[in-house]
């Protein structure tokens, strides 16, 4: 599958539902939705990102999916078995992350406390270091576990598996996901 310049603008702006079910243990919060995410309605989509392969190679889900073309309902329904779900901070699509505002941040920061109440999922784990200090006005947070709770869940702050982020790799990836997912019991 694959997509046109235009074809993936048209989906700017865009929002992506938010992948939540009964027993959420684990909750993976991006930044914002890519374009390729919004037109697959498949977070963390893009042939390049390391998202699903980590979690694979991490041992967090127990098959490979397709992040170029989506992912399918059995993807969905393993995910959700699993106690994993998926949001973001902001919800609207860009090409970059770079194109959100600090109050768009801000704003995003807030609405995911309320989700995250209403979830109540035991982790929260938190895709991207910049987005959560941006989000939350932590200028010093560090990566990993961290020592104040986040809505009653246990917060992670893991790196951003997007292939712009050239310090990390699937490996690196794949142990820093596994952590939180212990945490929250999906990994025994």
């Amino acid at each position: 599958m694959g997509f046109t310049r235009a074809e993936l603008e048209s989906f700017r702006d865009a929002e992506v539902d938010d992948l939540v079910g009964p027993g959420l243990r684990l909750l993976f919060v991006g930044i914002n939705p890519g374009l390729w995410t919004a037109a697959t309605q498949t977070h963390f989509a893009h042939p390049g990102n390391r998202f699903y392969p980590a979690l694979l190679q991490g041992g967090v889900i127990e098959r490979e999916i397709d992040r170029g073309t989506g992912m399918t309902d059995d993807d969905r329904r393993h995910l959700i078995e699993r106690g994993i779900g998926i949001t973001n901070v902001v919800r609207r699509a860009t090409a970059r992350a770079s194109e959100l505002t600090t109050d768009e941040y801000r704003r995003g920061g807030d609405e995911l406390r309320a989700r995250v109440r209403a979830w109540s999922p035991r982790v929260v784990a938190i895709a991207g270091i910049t987005a959560y200090r941006t989000a939350f006005g932590v200028p010093k947070a560090t990566m990993g576990r961290q020592d104040d709770p986040f809505e009653g869940a246990e917060l992670w702050i893991v790196p951003n598996p997007s292939g712009l982020n050239a310090h990390e790799t699937v490996e690196t990836l794949a142990a820093a996901y596994r952590e939180p997912a212990l945490a929250a019991g999906v990994i025994v």
